[in-house]
């Protein structure tokens, strides 16, 4: 989570931004992933403690792409070319995780259990990080000197982890043993695809492929080994393009997974073995570009084809493995799939109306609070109630029929009225393979071989184990059914504000403006800050984690809805930074926010003294980098500056000089404060 907050911090403390990038892609591995959590000695990975049973190893997928990237964009406003400059760089390394992901036919077999923990490399890595600091966590060549790449390798070793693993128009496969940011959703592991990551790779793409576009150099070293990986997975995207044109099936779907997951277990397993040679080759700008455009094509077309009939998207899909196909079946509708696709840039401002207005008509709004559920509330059957065999699956079964026949209750059991239940001890799938097992060698050992698959398939079909996502479908609190997740909703404000932001600056239909900013306000109505304590169920300026059907808002804390409100926030105010400029524009503000009467403001300076001003009737006051702004309507757009050795100066139009914006985001203490008057015709 730690990276996740640091969004925010990003925009109090901007000159910090690159340090934060260089710490996030510092402890991404070298196939790609990154590790548990971040602490003052380094990082951290999870073990399996056998006198622990919630300890378990896995790499969880949920944080990585969005959050860097929204770094990304942060260093880029600040600081135009400073990624660029990066390119071809040897100054970043990878994280040694002592955790071998398993071959990919291994991971056919088995896509729930991926992951096998290396003690030995464990110990090394203790006994390495004990003799020479947070460092001896790093991956080294020789097993000596630290290994170090440039930029445009770890990202692109950040980028082929989650394409190797795409599932054409099913999304990023779950197959490392751990969920995604909503870990309510933990078993969909081994069964599940990810729209929401897809949702946010097209982001990251699309950022990456501008800053390609930006770059002055011609070609980078990369390691050897990575080259072999990246040619492998481009080469794949480029043979299966065709299918692109029209529906993927389930045949040509296995097929390109096969050649991508392939490609990305003989990489693993060539450097979990031998460890990096140290060569380096040249790669193309040129080609990384072509790469990226191939990758969003297939991005494309995945989300394009995950919209649904009622103009929502996709947010988790589960996949069926067979020996030649991968099929495709769909879970309900979920928050975090509108929220991922609005802040995707895929969709135009138009296809941003639809999904709001098409939410706000779903089961996913909740009219007592005015907001939204992470996922449609729904009854859950009893067990009695779902164990039940449809007639028609029974009669499509020699062994069953025989079984009751004989009154053989191994299997399936039949009720006084005639209906058909299996057997009410079975926990799962594995269970009904053994009671197979039991009859191989008796008089049902023929139909048991013959019908395995079919009891198999109408097995699932009763119980529908693959959609059970974990806690998300049985509790009614956390992130259970019919609870508000607060984070969530404060991610779809700013994900909602993102697309306002972008139809003003594409000067969109003025209908659609506003319609989107009446979405906008609405949701941020139903957040609890705007709420009265009897309609929250709680202090109203307090960050609580969620407000399940039954209760007010339960489980305070610092939560990363904080963050998003934070970000929020400086939107709604309209603080932007472009090409190094510090700029105010706040389209989203709304008039009645100006004070009706004088009042004090207090803040606390760059100094980190606490100061005062008194503000006058018409106007509003907030500090950016502990420097106070002071908006006041007018009838012209200018900027009076205010600068600590008393002097002053003013500028006409709504931006900062780049001067004037680096004394302030770099927090010197030479500007006092800024006056700034708007052109108001809201």
């Amino acid at each position: 989570d730690v990276f996740q907050n640091w969004e925010a911090l990003a925009l109090a403390y901007p000159e910090f931004t690159e340090g934060m990038i260089f710490k996030f892609m510092n402890a991404s591995t070298f196939d790609g992933y990154n590790p548990y959590r971040l602490t003052r000695d380094g990082f951290d990975w999870e073990t399996i403690d056998p006198d622990d049973p919630w300890s378990y190893i896995g790499y969880w997928g949920d944080h990585q792409i969005i959050y860097l990237q929204k770094f990304f964009e942060i260093l880029e406003k600040y600081h135009p070319g400073a990624l660029q400059s990066l390119f071809d760089k040897d100054l970043f390394v990878y994280a040694a995780v002592p955790y071998v992901i398993k071959p990919y036919d291994q991971i056919l077999l088995n896509p729930k259990d991926t992951i096998a923990f290396d003690q030995k490399w464990d110990a090394g890595i203790r006994k390495r990080r004990k003799q020479m600091g947070a460092d001896g966590a790093l991956l080294s060549a020789d097993g000596s000197d630290i290994y170090h790449v440039n930029f445009i390798e770890k990202i692109l070793a950040t980028i082929l982890a989650k394409i190797s693993n795409l599932i054409p128009e099913a999304g990023i496969w779950l197959n490392t043993q751990r969920p995604e940011w909503n870990d309510a959703n933990n078993a969909l592991v081994g069964n599940g695809t990810s729209m929401v990551t897809l949702c946010y790779m097209h982001r990251f793409l699309a950022f990456f492929q501008g800053v390609l576009e930006k770059s002055g150099i011609e070609k980078t070293k990369l390691s050897s080994e990575l080259i072999e990986f990246y040619h492998s997975i481009r080469s794949t995207l480029q043979d299966f393009s065709p299918l692109l044109s029209d529906s993927i099936s389930d045949e040509n779907r296995k097929a390109m997974a096969d050649r991508l997951g392939v490609a990305a277990s003989e990489y693993r397993t060539h450097i979990y073995k031998k460890g990096f040679w140290g060569k380096k080759r040249s790669v193309s700008i040129a080609g990384l570009k072509d790469f990226t455009n191939a990758c969003l094509d297939y991005v494309k077309h995945s989300i394009r084809v995950n919209q649904r009939e009622d103009k929502l998207y996709h947010a988790y899909n589960l996949i069926s493995l067979e020996d030649n196909e991968i099929s495709i079946s769909h879970l309900n509708e979920m928050l975090e799939g509108q929220v991922a696709v609005l802040s995707s840039g895929f969709l135009s401002s138009e296809e941003a109306l639809e999904v709001l207005d098409a939410m706000k008509n779903s089961a996913l709004f909740r009219p007592d609070q005015y907001s939204y559920l992470l996922y449609p509330n729904e009854g859950l059957p009893g067990f009695l109630e779902k164990n039940t065999i449809p007639v028609s699956d029974a009669e499509s079964s020699s062994l069953i029929q025989k079984m009751i026949a004989d009154g053989n209750k191994t299997i399936v059991e039949k009720d006084m009225r005639g209906g058909l239940h299996f057997n009410g001890n079975f926990h799962n799938a594995k269970d009904l393979e053994r009671a197979l097992d039991s009859l191989v060698e008796g008089e049902y050992k023929d139909l048991a071989k013959k019908e395995r698959k079919l009891l198999m398939r109408i097995f699932e079909k009763v119980f529908n184990h693959k959609a059970f996502t974990g806690r998300s479908g049985t509790f009614f609190s956390y992130e259970g059914l019919g609870s508000i997740y607060w984070h969530m909703v404060s991610k779809l404000l700013l994900a909602t504000q993102e697309c306002c932001l972008k139809a003003i600056n594409e000067k969109a239909d003025p209908v659609v403006i506003g319609k989107l900013l009446d979405h906008y306000y609405e949701i941020q109505a139903g957040i609890g800050v705007h709420k009265s304590p009897e309609l929250y169920g709680a202090f109203p300026t307090d960050p609580y984690s969620h407000t399940p059907q039954h209760r007010g808002a339960q489980q305070p804390g610092m939560t990363g809805q904080v963050k998003e409100d934070i970000l929020s926030r400086f939107g709604e105010l309209g603080v932007f930074v472009k090409d190094a400029q510090l700029c105010f524009n706040p389209s989203l503000l709304r008039r009645e926010e100006f004070l009706k009467d004088a009042q004090p403001f207090e803040f606390v300076a760059a100094n980190r003294e606490k100061e005062q001003i008194v503000l006058n009737q018409g106007q509003l006051a907030f500090t950016f980098c502990s420097v106070p702004v002071i908006y006041s309507a007018s009838d012209k757009d200018k900027i009076t500056v205010y600068y600590s050795d008393g002097t002053t100066e003013e500028l006409q139009g709504k931006c900062l000089t780049t001067h004037v914006s680096n004394l302030i985001f770099k927090r010197t203490g030479k500007v006092n404060r800024l006056e700034v008057l708007l052109k108001w015709d809201q």
